[in-house]
């Protein structure tokens, strides 16, 4: 059909006119993102359009989907880990030579159906509750998970149980985002292929209860003695709670671990209730914790080595984030400072006072005696022997680092020290009031009412009333504040009430070692230490640098309670006949009216700070027996017996050097 003419020459008009259109205008209507957008002015120029945006992310969501499907499809589930090519951790003495291996992999595999659906239901109920139907991964927990990775914050948390069983089986226990990633697209897989049931059964099979126990089989044994076919639903629960965190939920390492294990336990228990796998008559049943049986250390860990490691792995993961499941995951080679001859040589001292000197077969109250003792290096803090008990497999808990003992009379040099430092701060505070009047020097009193006493005498009598008035005139808080600046932990401060000053805060053997060393070092206390270098697969890891020193006290404050020390420590063993000079307390020989319940002696030299405890407990038993009667009637309480050990000890470990007269001066210790 042909055009009118007016038409077609308008026609041909408007088809000139465009073709004489600039190239720039012909560009920007052929242009596929209209970015920045024509037409429009300022801001909304380079504001795109809702158009763009949602292309965008819709290319993005596509690439994004077909990576996820192409990693997916190429991913392929590899072969289970072989238990039998995990390396042991090994422990070095201080010379180098090994001291033990421990490597071996509690594990026992079993079915499914010899797992009681009572602790089936316990565990899901515990880490996945909707196990059954979820997908096989949490991608939130990994999310949060691959942040704090990223952040270098804590990690665990919000994995499913399938993620976790790929983690055991599949995968390293390596905190990197890498890891997650694989652990991501595995988890999806295996729960595509394989059954829910299976799935199940190897997860109890190859996580970490603790106690050395890997699968729920082993960890069964360990807490209970039985097979986990024998198990009932209270102890499942309290198997459960283990997943968690078996460093922090053993009731048996910790009062703290205890209370934490019960919480945990009954809201499991509560937990199986709101998801419907146990009704509420049946829960109603289990109102008294299940408690399992004490820790068993494996035969080469017996004698001392079990209280070395246990104080090794302690300082190991308080400087490094490692835990007891990664020590025991193998591969770690832990050099310590122990020295193989001083804890033979402090052995062989409490054994032979405990032969020489107890009778428990004629004694009742020789009975259930405990001895705990520490020796450290006052030049760097480093711990080198300890006796933690008679045997790390008989008597798991470790004497010389336990905190439950009043440390008693041993605890009163800190009482003398805070009170010279605060005499020391007032006379400072007043001279400096005289400086400014114009008056200059001035020589003032202590303004410690209490130092008009000596306290030297005080400190060799036990005389507690001394120490008492001290602690009130100067303040306890200020007393605490320089005994824990000395290296006790705060954990281990008693209430601030009357007592506190003479004793009723109770360090470990290690601690007092440790804090008594700040009398001989002019003032300056170091963290103990037991550990000098920590390697895997021969690389380092980090956080053993030695501690550094730091000021506690003045030295002169020091000085003067040191020479004190040296008067206590000639009343209970005589001038040193050998020449050494020791600083020491004997805390026991107390008033008739003393309801301590420990005896302690701490000897101090430039060599070594040793502090011997001696006291008496029962397991079923909360609090300490009383000494009254320990090692007949002239031991006063069992406090004649730990001097002994202590100089059994020195004289075994440090030659004696040629004799030099040791006393004091003259009236050193004694303020008024």
């Amino acid at each position: 059909m042909r055009l009118p003419r007016t038409r077609r020459a308008n026609h041909g008009k408007n088809s000139a006119d465009n073709d004489d259109a600039p190239a720039g205008h012909r560009e920007r209507r052929r242009r596929l993102i209209d970015f920045p957008r024509r037409g429009r002015r300022g801001l909304r120029r380079w504001m795109p359009s809702w158009k763009l945006v949602s292309g965008l992310f819709l290319l993005s969501a596509g690439a994004l989907a077909g990576l996820f499907v192409a990693i997916y499809m190429n991913v392929e589930i590899p072969g289970e880990h072989d238990s039998a090519r995990r390396q042991a951790t090994v422990y070095y003495w201080a010379d180098g030579s090994r001291m033990v291996s421990v490597g071996d992999v509690n594990r026992q595999d079993i079915a499914l159906a010899q797992v009681p659906e009572s602790v089936r239901n316990a565990v899901i109920a515990a880490e996945n509750a909707d196990f059954y139907s979820d997908s096989g991964v949490s991608v939130t927990g990994i999310a949060r998970a691959a942040v704090n990775i990223v952040k270098g914050e804590e990690t665990q948390g919000g994995s499913t149980i399938t993620q976790q069983y790929v983690k055991n089986t599949y995968l390293s226990q390596d905190q990197t985002v890498s890891r997650k990633v694989k652990e991501l697209f595995l988890s999806l897989k295996v729960s595509n292929q394989k059954p829910k049931s299976e799935i199940l059964q190897g997860y109890l099979n190859t996580s970490w209860f603790g106690r050395d126990s890997y699968g729920v089989q082993a960890a069964s044994y360990a807490y209970y003695g039985v097979p986990a076919k024998e198990l009932n639903p209270s102890q499942g629960a309290l198997l459960a709670s283990l997943l968690k965190g078996a460093d922090s939920f053993d009731p048996a390492l910790s009062p703290a671990n205890h209370r934490r294990a019960v919480e945990r336990w009954g809201w499991i228990l509560d937990r199986q209730v709101e998801t419907g796998s146990m009704s509420a008559e049946e829960r109603a049943k289990y109102k008294k914790f299940p408690e399992p049986k004490p820790p068993v250390k494996p035969t080469s860990q017996a004698g001392q080595i079990g209280y070395l490691i246990d104080i090794a792995n302690k300082y190991v993961k308080s400087r490094s984030g490692l835990t007891d499941k990664d020590l025991a995951g193998g591969g770690y080679r832990v050099h310590t400072t122990f020295e193989k001859d001083k804890v033979r040589a402090l052995t062989k001292a409490v054994e032979k006072v405990r032969v020489d000197r107890l009778d428990p077969e004629k004694r009742a109250a020789d009975r259930h005696v405990q001895v705990g003792a520490a020796s450290v290096r006052p030049e760097d803090g480093a711990i080198v022997a300890v006796y933690g008990g008679s045997d790390a497999i008989e008597h798991f808990s470790n004497n010389a680092d336990t905190s439950g003992v009043p440390a008693g009379s041993a605890f009163k040099p800190f009482v003398y020290a805070a009170a010279l430092e605060q005499g020391g701060a007032r006379q400072q505070e007043a001279a400096a009031r005289a400086a400014r009047s114009g008056n200059g020097p001035l020589s003032v009193p202590t303004g410690v009412p209490a130092l008009s006493v000596n306290l030297d005498e005080s400190l060799v009598d036990s005389d507690n009333t001394p120490f008492v008035r001290i602690g009130k005139e100067i303040g306890l808080k200020t007393v605490k504040e320089l005994a824990v600046a000395s290296g006790l932990r705060e954990e281990s401060m008693a209430k601030l009430e009357p007592t506190f000053s003479i004793g009723t805060s109770t360090p470990s053997a290690v601690r007092l070692a440790s804090a008594y060393t700040t009398f001989v070092n002019e003032g300056r206390a170091t963290e103990p230490y037991s550990v000098t270098e920590v390697e895997r697969a021969g690389v380092a890891v980090d956080g053993f640098d030695k501690p550094r020193a730091r000021r506690a006290m003045d030295p002169t404050v020091a000085a003067i309670v040191g020479g004190a020390l040296q008067q206590v420590g000639w009343s209970a063993l005589g001038p040193p006949k050998d020449g050494v000079a020791y600083y020491s307390v004997r805390a026991g020989k107390t008033g008739p009216n003393d309801r301590m319940k420990s005896a302690w002696f701490i000897g101090t030299t430039g060599e070594l700070s040793t502090s011997v405890t001696m006291f008496r407990t029962k397991p079923d038993v909360p609090h300490l027996l009383p000494m009254q009667g320990v090692g007949g009637p002239d031991s006063e309480r069992g406090s004649a017996f730990p001097p002994l050990i202590w100089e059994e000890y020195q004289h075994a470990v440090v030659p004696p050097p040629p004799y030099a007269d040791p006393r004091p001066q003259e009236g050193l210790g004694t303020v008024s």
